[in-house]
């Protein structure tokens, strides 16, 4: 009877050892998968969608080559995730701005989405800037969510404008939001760092009296 209990309680000991190690394990998974999503969307915001490289991004986070496949079926599956992140995560500057509330919402928005500081650290900033010509060409929930993101864009600039005509106001988010990806964008690819600062610091600063004007 005595071994009965002892074989009992052993059996029951090591079951929740096994309990425990799998938890632990799967937690461990857990991290690994939001560390491998978080390089990759720092990754195509710097560097494009095409250039990222998986041997090389599982090497930036600790893991091997082949440890990719425990995670993801495919890279294009990773970059369906890493193009959520990286446009929830772009946005949060922008959605935290808007706090302010109306016209100084949307200057202190223009100030930051046109700042050096942006258009030197693509891989931190809007995903809606840094991936449109690598969206275009991938798959249809990356194009979703690339629209989705537009969508809240626009709706947050409407939001925050004081005016009473709600298709006037979309006409100017749908303007201040084209003014300020397609300034950053050309600011980055121009060659000459005085072009680029002027590109920032005018379309700024246009914005800015369009918005007080209004």
């Amino acid at each position: 009877m005595i071994r009965a209990i002892l074989n009992v309680k052993g059996k029951t000991r090591k079951r929740s050892q096994e309990i425990k190690t799998l938890g632990s394990s799967q937690a461990d998974k857990a991290a690994s998968h939001e560390r491998i999503i978080k390089a990759a969307a720092a990754r195509i915001r710097r560097d494009g969608i095409d250039a990222m490289s998986v041997s090389d991004l599982m090497s930036e986070v600790g893991l091997t080559h082949g440890g990719f496949y425990r995670h993801f079926r495919s890279r294009d599956e990773l970059v369906e995730e890493a193009v959520d992140v990286a446009l929830a995560d772009g946005a949060r500057r922008a959605e935290a701005a808007s706090s302010i509330g109306g016209t100084p919402a949307i200057i202190a928005i223009i100030d930051g989405y046109l700042s050096p500081l942006h258009r030197d650290k693509p891989e931190r900033g809007c995903a809606v800037a840094a991936l449109p010509a690598d969206i275009a060409r991938s798959s249809g929930r990356a194009r979703r969510s690339y629209s989705r993101q537009v969508r809240r864009y626009v709706d947050l600039l409407v939001e925050l404008d004081a005016g009473t005509d709600r298709d006037s106001e979309r006409d100017e988010a749908l303007l201040i939001l084209s003014a300020l990806v397609g300034a950053l964008s050309m600011a980055r690819a121009v060659d000459d760092p005085d072009l680029s600062d002027e590109i920032l610091q005018r379309t700024a600063r246009a914005l800015q009296r369009h918005t007080q004007r209004d």
